[in-house]
């Protein structure tokens, strides 16, 4: 009986990983008229539970699920911490009990993109491979999970404020690419100079590869 349970436990980990390793990145996208870049993963859970039904600045949403494969089951795992057995019981229950339905199931990347960027509100996921033309993709915000960091160089210090004995401290926000580079960064507080010489290094930074883009806050002094 051990030996049968030990061997279904080695199973399902050779699955997910295979599920994992076809997956690879996954994008949520969404209808161009969208006005955000960035959602944070709680937001996409309530949405895809159908407990959130607009987005922060009033538009309806309407999520849309992919049919099978192994990028639905990634995002399921990854973003809903669920199985397709589980969403089904979930989304029948919420039909049974007046609170909601079942959103809109298509069959491919290419059916969501399309779907996606012809409606208003649309929210959804493709795998990364997926050519996203006509919809804009959302970074993933993760609240304490943070990605790690593989290559840091440090900013340089300008003499001019060095010698005036200038110091302070620089926050910024940045997007994370899938692989792990630095695709953008926003200055949220600072010396602006000293926020430029910061941004600089930072946009040379390497983190960890993830499942999809994210957006992390980092603090800089000098």
């Amino acid at each position: 009986m051990r030996c049968s349970r030990a061997l279904l436990v080695v199973a399902g980990l050779m699955i997910f990983g295979a599920v994992n390793s076809l997956a690879g990145e996954i994008r949520v996208i969404a209808n161009p008229g969208v006005k955000m870049d960035t959602i944070s993963a709680s937001d996409l859970k309530h949405i895809f539970l159908e407990e959130k039904i607009s987005f922060a600045d009033g538009t309806h949403v309407e999520p849309v699920l992919e049919k099978n494969g192994p990028t639905h089951a990634a995002f399921l795992h990854e973003y809903l911490g669920m199985s397709e057995d589980d969403l089904e019981t979930y989304y029948r229950t919420l039909l049974f009990t007046g609170r909601g339905s079942e959103p809109k199931v298509l069959g491919s990347d290419a059916e969501v993109v399309a779907y996606v960027a012809r409606t208003r509100g649309a929210i959804g996921y493709v795998s990364g491979a997926a050519s996203v033309e006509g919809v804009k993709t959302l970074a993933i915000w993760i609240p304490g999970s943070e990605r790690t960091l593989i290559t840091r160089v440090e900013p340089y210090y300008p003499d001019t404020l060095k010698r005036l004995g200038i110091k302070g401290t620089v926050r910024l926000r940045i997007l994370i690419s899938a692989k792990g580079t630095v695709e953008d960064v926003e200055l949220l507080g600072g010396n602006p100079i000293l926020g430029e010489s910061a941004a600089l290094a930072v946009k040379k930074w390497v983190y960890a590869a993830g499942k999809s883009r994210t957006t992390a806050e980092v603090t800089i002094v000098f």
